[in-house]
């Protein structure tokens, strides 16, 4: 195959990790990268992500962005780097740049990975009353902000019947402070016509315990609201792999 435009043209029919030899040319992808993929996409078909390692779930999702490559090497790495499968998706993408061997279409595949994964689990509490949907929206807390390296802070808009009208980001932080201001919340609660409100934040060491400064920041945000007739149910604090209520600690 001489014509270069016809060469392109034949390759892109196949998956570049599946493509037969004569069709890839020279850089066709070795035999046994090829045969380590077919039996990790195997193994997951089979039987799901539950019994496969981190890195090798990290290897499902890097054979897009490097499809001609043994990337279990980089799979390693970056486990290593970051501790596990979920930290390192969150990774920001100037975290991962630094990696050797990690490019834009790297962190692309990363990112989309975990834009689904949130999206996901957004759907599940979106539009529907939280306080019956209650595993569903921890799950998604968990999810958008258990593995962040810094610290963000985020409010749930409910409406009457404590439907989930609205999540957003207020603040984001450092690794152990957040700046926020109550009457900030306020403001955007008056102007989505809020009834209820759920705060949310994360600890990034991994403990929820709240500080002092957390109590006090929520009782002042709990006041503030009470003046306008609308209810704080709840501040949830964020950890790698449990969280704290406010509510239930009796912090409220």
């Amino acid at each position: 195959m001489n014509d270069p435009r016809a060469f392109r043209e034949a390759a892109s029919l196949f998956d570049a990790d599946e493509a037969p030899e004569h069709v890839l040319g020279p850089g066709r992808v070795p035999s046994y990268v090829r045969d380590h993929r077919k039996r990790l996409r195997e193994r997951f078909l089979q039987g799901g992500a539950t019994a496969m390692p981190d890195y090798e779930l990290l290897e499902l999702v890097l054979f897009r962005a490097i499809p001609r490559q043994d990337v279990k090497p980089l799979a390693r790495r970056l486990i290593e780097r970051f501790g596990d499968f979920n930290r390192v998706l969150t990774a920001s993408p100037e975290r991962l740049a630094r990696i050797e061997g990690v490019g834009e279409a790297v962190v692309t595949e990363l990112k989309i990975v975990e834009a689904a994964a949130q999206r996901l689990a957004r759907t599940k509490v979106m539009h529907r009353s939280v306080l019956s949907s209650w595993d569903a929206l921890l799950d998604y807390c968990h999810t958008t902000m258990s593995h962040r390296e810094t610290e963000q802070f985020r409010i749930l808009f409910l409406d009457r019947k404590n439907v989930l009208i609205a999540d957003e980001e207020q603040a984001r932080g450092t690794v152990d402070h957040v700046p926020v201001y109550p009457r900030e919340i306020v403001k955007r609660a008056l102007e989505l016509n809020a009834s209820a409100l759920i705060l949310v934040h994360n600890h990034p060491s991994g403990d929820p315990t709240p500080s002092e400064q957390d109590i006090a920041l929520t009782s002042q945000i709990n006041a503030a609201l009470t003046v306008m007739g609308m209810v704080l149910h709840d501040h949830l604090i964020i950890g790698k792999s449990r969280e704290t209520s406010f509510r239930a600690a009796g912090h409220l």
